[in-house]
């Protein structure tokens, strides 16, 4: 097996505990415009950007101003409301320091707002660690499809092949499968449809412990 030199890691769910989150963002959003949408619609959709999760959802069209509406009711939720309880995944910051020492290329991997991007880098203690990352100004649509994971693969300069992706949820996985990318998947983003991963693990912390199970390009921890 060919062995991966970079990774690249989703954000939401893997390295924080913000899906419940974004969720409850999203619903108060939707009642303030008018919308009957519940937690339990909404939830399974988190890992999804919201040009997919708001029009199957609502019929409402990305390029609209209801939308416009929708996505700053969200963010404004989130950050005033929600922010405050994220927490980082147990291990988040103990994975991406074993990552980097084994001289692996890193890079987030999510289309979500740079604001709030950056502000959860922070509460999953990797900001300082992780330079490169995707926003939503490189890719046309977010996950599932395949724009996010291909636009990692051309900043990292890497092929397919040669890359790694953690995720927490089936968009994660079907995003890297459509560019060519293997993917391991966290069950602590909530989210148990992790089928064609190639590995599942519990939480990042788990998944250092069995780093070594992986065709990782770096030395071996000692």
């Amino acid at each position: 097996m060919t062995p991966y030199h970079a990774v690249i890691l989703d954000l939401d769910g893997t390295l924080v505990d913000s899906n419940d989150a974004h969720a409850r963002a999203w619903v108060h959003a939707f009642v303030d415009e008018g919308f009957s949408v519940s937690f339990a619609e909404v939830r399974p959709l988190i890992g999804m950007g919201g040009d997919q999760l708001v029009p199957r959802l609502t019929g409402v069209k990305p390029d609209s101003e209801p939308y416009k509406r929708l996505s700053n009711a969200w963010k404004d939720t989130f950050q005033r409301s929600e922010l405050p309880t994220v927490r980082a995944q147990p291990g988040a910051r103990k994975l991406v320091e074993e990552l980097r020492q084994r001289g692996l290329d890193l890079i987030i991997g999510t289309s979500g707002d740079e604001t709030v991007m950056e502000t959860l880098l922070m509460r999953a203690d990797v900001a300082d660690l992780i330079p490169q990352r995707t926003t939503a100004s490189d890719v046309d649509e977010s996950k599932p499809a395949p724009d996010i994971v291909q636009a990692a693969l051309k900043k990292l300069g890497r092929k397919p092949g040669e890359v790694l992706m953690v995720g927490d949820t089936p968009y994660d996985i079907e995003s890297a499968t459509k560019s060519g990318v293997d993917t391991v998947a966290l069950r602590c983003g909530g989210d148990e449809r992790l089928d064609g991963a190639v590995g599942i693990y519990n939480d990042p912390l788990d998944l250092l412990a069995h780093l070594d199970e992986l065709p990782l390009a770096g030395a071996a921890r000692t």
